[in-house]
């Protein structure tokens, strides 16, 4: 995928800093939740277990809303879906901040209705960038960049949230961040791409995106991956108990950030050979075997190296997902499959984090790195196994026009076109 003309012209297309910079203000809310809840219920006087369940909650609600309200973008537009959607995961982060957590039943139902309610903004980005970039090597060059930009807002977020309750409160910092969401999701769904931009017709089915087989692949596979980095997060938090504190994890998840960045980078400068399939095997081929030299866990120097390694093939294996999410998604379901690939990779992060758990606990650090040497290649195994159903779509039928939104340009078998879901 060349960058045409490089990062810095495709962010001066019209339109494209604005949904860029609106669409990671606006995750802003998510990004930091889990740092942001526990770091508001232990301010409370309240314990790390139910921190971690209210955390958890949130994010099990996360998971169920994004594809549904995906789902309600393709059918209703944008701005009727995300800016409303915006102003109720606000309001219930507002809530609980108000409220805190001496009663437990209103916690927990201000946690589902600000999971639930995230609005699917990655999800919406991606289905825009056809209409405001064109050129297909630009929308590719426009997924990589987006691929960086998620390591970012992952790296720098935490500073954020960490930075407001130094300055005010932990209620606070719930407050403004909850806030730039908002403000984020606004400037998305009034830019004039947003408000005209409309789903192609999709077939009547209560599977929607998921009766396409090359999404369930790329799901599958993402899910490990996800949970690779879950078991990476918690065994980086046990090796910086056993090697000088808790600044030690923090090195080695920015690395892996500050590695998954260098890989975005170099990845989404040139074009590369092949599809888009086969490009993303290999990719996560590079993902799984950059996991083993973890298994060392040397000192905290050589660790830190190691784990921006780990993150090399991170953001190219995201960049290419996306294009061959993009390729795959049935016709009218493009934000709705983005979004399950959101959902996939977040519900991997938490049982990753389930599993490496018991495995440090009993086996030590080693055996919390071999879960994500595990699991990587288990992410590798489902995309060699299922080559035939990942397979590059084939051209567009003489039924259905092919569509920006279309990448199968096929009519699914037992339905009438036309009708929405």
């Amino acid at each position: 995928m060349a960058a045409v003309g490089g990062y810095g012209d495709l962010l001066r297309t019209r339109h494209a800093a604005r949904l860029l910079t609106g669409t990671l203000v606006g995750r802003l809310p998510n990004a930091t939740a889990a740092l942001a809840i526990v770091l508001f219920v232990r301010a409370e006087g309240s314990s790390f277990a139910l921190a971690s369940a209210l955390s958890a909650v949130y994010g099990a609600a996360n998971a169920l809303g994004q594809p549904l309200l995906g789902r309600a973008v393709d059918l209703y537009g944008q701005p009727r879906v995300m800016l409303p959607s915006a102003v109720l995961a606000a309001l219930g982060m507002t809530v609980f901040a108000v409220l805190g957590v001496d009663a437990l039943l209103p916690a927990y139902v201000a946690m589902v209705v600000a999971g639930f309610f995230t609005p699917p903004l990655e999800g919406g980005l991606r289905a825009l960038w056809p209409s405001v970039l064109g050129d297909e090597g630009r929308i590719h060059a426009a997924y990589s960049l987006d691929a960086i930009a998620q390591e970012v807002i992952y790296v720098v977020g935490p500073l954020i949230i960490t930075g407001f309750v130094a300055v005010w409160s932990p209620a606070g910092a719930l407050f403004v961040i909850n806030l730039l969401g908002v403000l984020g999701a606004l400037a998305v769904v009034t830019s004039p791409p947003s408000r005209k931009w409309r789903s192609e017709p999709r077939e009547a089915h209560w599977l929607g995106a998921l009766r396409s087989r090359g999404l369930l692949v790329v799901l599958g596979a993402f899910f490990f991956i996800g949970c690779a980095l879950g078991s990476i997060a918690l065994t980086a938090v046990a090796y910086a108990d056993r090697h000088g504190g808790d600044a030690v994890s923090g090195y080695l998840l920015s690395a892996v950030g500050v590695g998954a960045l260098i890989g975005g980078t170099i990845y989404g400068a040139r074009e590369w050979p092949g599809s888009p399939e086969q490009r993303l095997r290999v990719l996560v081929a590079g993902l799984a075997v950059c996991y083993v030299p973890l298994l060392l866990a040397p000192g905290v120097v050589l660790m830190t190296v190691l784990a921006g390694v780990a993150g090399i093939f991170l953001a190219p294996s995201l960049a290419c997902a996306f294009v061959v999410v993009d390729r795959h998604a049935l016709r009218g379901t493009v934000t709705e499959a983005f979004s399950w690939l959101v959902t996939s990779f977040g519900v991997g992060a938490s049982i990753g984090t389930a599993a490496a758990g018991p495995a440090v606990e009993h086996s030590g650090v080693v055996a919390g790195f071999g879960v994500a040497v595990g699991v990587g290649f288990a992410a590798l195994l489902v995309l060699v196994l299922a080559q035939r159903a990942l397979r590059a779509p084939e051209a567009p039928s003489t039924v259905v026009a092919r569509s920006e939104n279309d990448r199968n340009g096929a009519v699914e078998p037992g339905f009438s076109t036309g009708v929405q879901a």
